[in-house]
């Protein structure tokens, strides 16, 4: 008789209304996976309540901590008014570094039931895959302040990216677009930063070759912002920096309906290291503890966690479960429904299977 799998889940809720969607998350994921698989989970109560206690959101070996998990899901980051952004948002940054988790992916889908801020946009109109280069560019720590608090402070930020690091962001890239519909944009600002971004155009031109079955295109950040809300029906996969990623990832959310929409992937291809999963939104402190917070982006987001264990069913199971309650006109507040979060929850675990 076989066993059945069993995996190690490290569990981060984080801040405001992480704390509300990941257990429900986790409820839906249960449901999906019924007595089929084991899940392990052990939560950290890391973030604002370690920052208060102990004065720094993690304790000083979180990192080998993680290490041991077969994956890490984080709910949310972040309590401006209490603790400084960069403070919380310093444990992912790293996470996703220390363990080298290079590609990102924030997909886009508008479901049935959701309605798009763009007019004529009908179910399914709108399908795109953000992938972000996660582990270089804009977020590595390199820079710093001269003469500071002074009429003449100067700050000097840079960018790092290397010649390996953009090959396999844009080999991975072409990948999922191999497994899509076979169209590439590249996203840069190469008029302006003649260094970092000219590179990426090079290295694209010696990876096209490989690539004859992917149509590819480039955009400039500005440009690709602009077309997100003229033309988004027209984008596949969107490659693009650490920097630039998040921004048009966020955009892209909007257009299907919200950050509460939106699932992401922190992913280490080669599973030497945990993955990690999270929602694109942060811990929206203005509705945390409201229970209305959409956790449509947390269960989305523990579908990708699952699939990329090895088990697309569940994954598949748990998205139909979302899209089926969506399509019903049931929701949260944030996309015109009445239901509170738990309620919406409930409602996809039930659906489940349908």
């Amino acid at each position: 008789m076989s066993q059945k799998p069993c995996y190690r889940i490290a569990v981060y809720p984080g801040d405001g209304i992480g704390q509300e969607v990941t257990p429900l998350a986790f409820q839906v994921l249960r449901a999906a996976i019924g007595d089929r698989i084991d899940l392990e989970c052990t939560e950290f109560p890391w973030g604002l309540s370690y920052w208060l206690e102990q004065g720094t959101p993690t304790p000083p070996d979180y990192i080998e901590q993680l290490r041991a998990f077969d994956a890490i899901f984080l709910g949310a980051v972040g309590a401006p008014e209490q603790m400084p952004d960069p403070v919380s948002l310093e444990p992912p940054v790293r996470i996703r570094q220390s363990f080298d988790q290079y590609a990102c992916l924030r997909p886009a889908l508008l479901l049935d039931g959701v309605r798009s801020p763009l007019s004529g946009m009908e179910p399914r109109a709108i399908d795109l895959l953000v992938v972000r280069e996660n582990s270089e560019g804009e977020y590595v720590n390199q820079g710093g302040r001269f003469r500071r608090g002074q009429p003449d402070e100067i700050a000097v930020q840079s960018a790092i990216h290397t010649r390996a690091g953009v090959t396999r962001i844009l080999r991975f890239a072409l990948e999922q677009a191999r497994v899509r519909r076979r169209h590439l944009t590249m996203v840069t600002k190469s008029n302006a930063q003649k260094y970092s971004f000219v590179l990426w155009e090079e290295v694209l031109e010696d990876l096209i070759p490989e690539y004859r079955d992917v149509r590819t295109d480039r955009l400039y950040v500005d440009a690709a912002a602009m077309d997100l809300v003229r033309r988004p029906r027209d984008f596949d996969v969107i490659v693009s920096s650490n920097l630039f990623g998040d921004i048009l990832s966020d955009l892209a959310a909007m257009v299907v309906g919200g950050l509460g929409m939106a699932p992401s992937a922190n992913i280490r291809p080669d599973r030497r290291a945990p993955s990690m999963f999270e929602p694109v939104h942060g811990s929206a402190p203005d509705i945390a503890g409201k229970g209305i917070a959409n956790p449509t982006a947390a269960i989305l987001s523990a579908a990708m966690m699952i699939e990329w264990l090895g088990h697309a069913g569940p994954a598949e199971r748990m998205r139909a479960a979302c899209e089926r309650v969506l399509a019903g006109g049931a929701g949260t507040p944030d996309i015109g429904g009445t239901l509170s979060s738990a309620q919406f929850a409930e409602r996809v675990a039930e659906r489940i299977g349908d």
